[in-house]
């Protein structure tokens, strides 16, 4: 006989289901790992890891957890206030149509969208080959010779521009021009970023302050190509011009219009700049997409962002790496020429995948029909009397002089379910794009025409419209001539490539990612639901603010959550990337000091240890540099410190931490390191990159941070994406708030300017951090952080006695990470912290952090979402590699000739009739049994750096005739 349950229905109904989901270990795990650790609890081990003067002083007042069922309809609620209207606002955002293929194989597939960035380039080869087609297919359209593997958006791509030809051109000037008819937001951004870097902004509103600013010295000069009202220039005269003043001609272009207009490369184009939107990726109120950044070949060394280049790996046989410059924030610090550490390699994939499934007679065509509908539009609007115009020429944007009539059409428009745009007061822009049709057309003739007019016949329109692109300015020239281009067009076909491509690579669907400083944990299928939301995906992030409701109460909601978690007054979103949340912080910092009259408070102390993005972001805006030492446990050195502060107190603007330390540890005087720097008038900046060791335990807005950024692409679950889409909020104390990003683009005004060329940045993403905070609640976030330490100390402990943890709290246990100290290798066997790593492919592991933040180690982050038995597997894998090192240390293995400077082996070199190594090849193959049931052979052997930097090959070239093959 059934007893019936004696369960009270708040626990059958299991609100906080998704906390254990969440979270790896369950409670019999933990008393393992606990009593591995010598500890009866777990808060024994966080009261022993914590220090006490940074507790909080109270829990985080948070919604309690919901059922993932639950969040989804809270947030479908929510994304209803959003009124999705057509749009034809266009200024670098469109509508388009992503191909379902991509949608559900790429977007949608956890082994794209969780995996890391390429750092370790036998395990990306898949994401590398889809990067090297974008960087072509970018090359190919600009008509560029090199093109990076994408930028953050539009807008910071020009503006990384600028400071580029600053760094490049022979002018001594430090002016830069603007075309007025540049998209707003470019034009903002760039002003911000100029502003601390002391570079002048002369933008050129008309024919003839454009005339007279090219008359007058300059480094650089920025036009719209086909301009942001669509006007299409022939700037051959204008580019000869800026040459001529020793300056950079830098144009941000459209991809699909290059199809049918002249590609910048061929009439003298220094950098070309612009925003793969709308090759796949919707609107997203602002992001993630990918922008892009091509320039002349001898600007490549100075390229910011990543490059994909192709080298060969030690077999001779093609493979794929990143080049050497884009971690260049690493090496050389305040010295660095960009900050860029993420880019937008997801939404860059898709936009190659885009251009490989339509290849280039598809894109001719979408662009064809795009350029034709706007000639039938514009024809038929003339019919109707709006015959007063910008410009006559167009490639997808018309600009009408509607005088003193334009509000009234504005309305109508919107009545109708329509957005315009309003420029210049008197005037309206009507953008087309690849989801517009006939019935578009005929809707926005209606809207214009007054009432009782006769509506034009599109077909008489059609047959009678001509092109309204330039003769002179029509593209002759072949694009996309690669195969890869003109192969995959089926369905099938496409399918097959893009899963041949995720095969080659390791993303955290296959196994644990242990990157210490970089948080690989779960992204939950319910999180990535909504961000294909219509609601959601179709918003243009410059439609009317009472039709972005939805997204103002996402953003309302997420701050005040990440408010809680971070003990800080005010937060803004609107950063699209750690880097740009650094920089924004700093940009308030310093606002703040210009605001208090202190405008020469210039000195920023960043400790040794620091993550090199720091010093990078401070001399960007402007700040002064000064390293402080750390002891020889690596915590910052307090005496050395106070006498920095004594040294520069009259010009102190700040000190740049990262805590927990770079060094996986919770400094005990982080408080009084606080108090020192505040004692002498400088404030302090927490980077929030370890806040996954942090939330529900401690606050940096509690415990002496004045700054803060976030990275929820880290700790509040947002896919890394293969190296982007991430967010990098930015986190202020009270009388730092007035100082946070403005965007006046979108009509808010601030002291500092946009950092984003969208107000929320990469907005579409956000819904996944609100739907990991609203299952989580407090209890979980704090739960999660508990357990996140808990595995980093059970990895630390199990692994003592073969790679001692470098460096340890005082009790010593470590926070959310550990540095394996592998240093010694090098002297009894010749292994190296990188010959480990490569091993660990070979056992079905992505590398921990390698040789960072101290050369030959290991930096381990296991996250909370890796279970008790993935950690005996990883530790297992450490082991058995520890056994191999002894064999090499005992003489039984070659030095020169073993299975870790051997690694990773290849399926093709295992079968090789020949076998000339000193080990079996069972051994390479098989080290541990579990491999026999389920392996991941990696596509290539280790790959050559040096080759690949010496010889630098970044677009598609016949990888048949590359390397040995020739």
């Amino acid at each position: 006989m059934l007893m019936p349950s004696k369960e009270p229905l708040a626990a059958l109904e299991n609100a906080s289901e998704f906390i254990a989901r969440h979270i790896g270990p369950d409670s019999a795990d933990e008393a393992r790992m606990l009593a591995a650790l010598g500890l009866p609890s777990l808060d024994a081990l966080i009261d022993k890891v914590l220090p006490a003067s940074i507790v909080r002083s109270k829990p985080m007042d948070l919604p309690a957890p919901v059922t993932e069922a639950d969040a989804l309809a809270e947030l479908k609620a929510l994304a209803s206030k959003n009124q999705v209207l057509k749009s034809f606002i266009g200024q670098g955002y469109y509508g388009t149509l992503t191909p379902g293929v991509i949608l559900r194989n790429i977007l949608e597939n956890p082994a794209w969208y969780t995996a890391y960035t390429p750092y370790q380039a036998e395990i990306s080869q898949g994401r590398m080959e889809a990067l090297v087609n974008f960087q072509t297919m970018v090359c190919d359209l600009t008509g560029m010779p090199i093109a990076n593997a994408s930028m953050l958006d539009e807008a910071t791509a020009a503006a990384e521009a600028m400071t580029l030809a600053k760094r490049s051109v022979k002018s001594k000037s430090n002016r830069i021009v603007l075309a007025g008819d540049l998209h707003p937001q470019t034009i903002e951004v760039i002003q911000t970023r100029a502003e601390p870097l002391g570079l002048e902004v002369l933008v050129a509103n008309s024919k003839e302050e454009w005339e007279a600013a090219l008359a007058g010295d300059m480094f650089a000069a920025v036009v719209q190509y086909p301009a942001s009202s669509g006007w299409i220039v022939d700037w051959k005269a204008d580019v000869d011009a800026i040459h001529a003043k020793q300056a950079a001609a830098i144009v941000a272009t459209d991809l699909l219009a290059l199809t049918l207009i002249t590609p910048p490369g061929e009439w003298g184009a220094d950098i070309v700049v612009g925003n793969s939107q709308r090759f796949g990726m919707p609107m997203g109120a602002g992001g993630p997409h990918a922008a892009f950044m091509a320039c002349r070949d001898e600007y490549k060394r100075s390229l910011p962002g990543r490059l994909v280049g192709v080298s060969v790996d030690v077999h001779g046989n093609p493979a794929y790496r990143l080049a050497l410059q884009t971690r260049e924030q690493h090496i050389r610090r305040e010295k660095a020429t960009s900050n860029i550490c993420t880019a937008q390699v997801l939404p860059a994939v898709i936009a190659s995948m885009y251009a490989v499934y339509h290849g280039p007679a598809g894109l001719k065509r979408i662009a064809q029909r795009v350029a034709r509908l706007t000639a039938i539009l514009s024809r038929g609007l003339a019919e109707l009397g709006f015959t007063a115009r910008h410009h006559d020429s167009a490639f997808d944007t018309l600009s009408l002089h509607t005088k003193d009539a334009s509000d009234a059409i504005l309305a109508r428009a919107r009545a109708q379910g329509v957005n315009l745009r309003k420029a210049w007061n008197e005037y309206l822009c009507i953008s087309l794009d690849e989801t517009s049709s006939r019935a578009d057309v005929e809707l926005l003739w209606s809207i214009f025409a007054q009432p009782g007019q006769a509506l034009p016949n599109i077909e008489a329109m059609d047959e009678g419209s001509t092109s309204l692109i330039p003769e002179g300015l029509q593209r002759s020239s072949a694009y996309l001539t690669h195969p890869v281009f003109n192969t995959h067009h089926s369905e099938t076909a496409m399918l097959r490539y893009i899963r041949s491509l995720s095969d080659k690579d390791l993303a955290l669907d296959r196994s644990m990612i242990p990157l210490g400083s970089c948080t690989m944990k779960l992204n939950a299928t319910s999180e990535m639901i909504p961000i294909t939301w219509p609601e959601f995906a179709n918003m243009h992030p410059f439609a009317p603010a009472d039709q972005l409701q939805g997204y103002a109460l996402l953003d309302a909601q997420l701050r005040e959550w990440l408010c809680q978690a971070t003990g800080y007054a005010g937060i803004s979103l609107q950063p699209n990337a750690g880097s740009q949340g650094e920089y924004a912080g700093l940009l308030a910092i310093k606002a703040y000091h210009a605001s208090k009259g202190e405008s020469h408070r210039n000195i920023c102390l960043i400790p040794s240890s620091a993550h090199g993005t720091n010093p990078a972001s401070a001399q960007m805006v402007g700040l002064q540099v000064v390293v402080t030492k750390c002891d020889e446990n690596g915590n910052v050195d307090m005496a050395d410190l106070k006498l920095a502060c004594e040294k520069h107190s009259a010009n102190l603007a700040c000190i740049m931490i990262t805590y927990p330390s770079t060094h996986g540890v919770f400094e005990t005087q982080v408080k009084e390191l606080c108090q020192l720097v505040h004692s002498h008038g400088g404030r302090v900046y927490v980077d929030g990159a370890n806040m996954n060791a942090q939330v529900g335990l401690a606050a940096p807005g509690e415990f002496g941070g004045d700054v803060s950024h976030l990275n929820l692409h880290k700790t509040f679950c947002i896919p890394h994406g293969g190296g982007g889409p991430g967010v990098g909020p930015v986190c202020v104390v009270e009388d730092l708030v007035p100082f946070l990003p403005g965007h006046a683009t979108a009509g808010v005004p601030g002291k500092v300017g946009a950092v984003s060329a969208a107000p929320l940045g990469n907005a579409a993403v956000l819904p996944i951090s609100w739907m990991y905070i609203r299952m989580m609640g407090e209890p979980g976030l704090k739960r999660a952080t508990e357990t996140a330490i808990l595995n980093a100390n059970y990895i630390s402990k199990r692994l003592e006695k073969h790679f001692p943890t470098l460096y340890a709290g005082e009790h010593g246990h470590v926070a959310h990470e550990c540095i394996l100290d592998l240093r010694h290798f090098k002297d009894s066997c010749g292994v190296m912290a990188e010959d480990v790593a490569k091993r660990l492919i070979d056992y079905g592991f992505h590398a921990p952090t390698l040789s960072f933040p101290v050369p030959n180690t290991l930096m381990v982050e296991p996250t909370e979402s890796e279970s008790l038995y993935e950690l005996d597997r990883f530790i297992a894998a450490m082991v058995a590699i520890r056994g191999e090192i002894a064999e090499i240390e005992a003489g039984r293995a070659a030095q020169d000739d073993n299975l870790l400077k051997n690694a990773p082996h290849t399926a093709e070199t295992l079968l090789a009739s020949e076998w000339s190594h000193g080990y079996s090849r069972e051994a390479a193959a098989y080290p541990v049994p579990a491999l026999r049931r389920a392996k991941y052979w990696s596509p290539v052997g280790r790959v050559d750096n040096v080759y690949g930097d010496r010889n630098l090959f970044c677009s598609c070239v016949p990888l048949e005739s590359y390397g040995n093959a020739s």
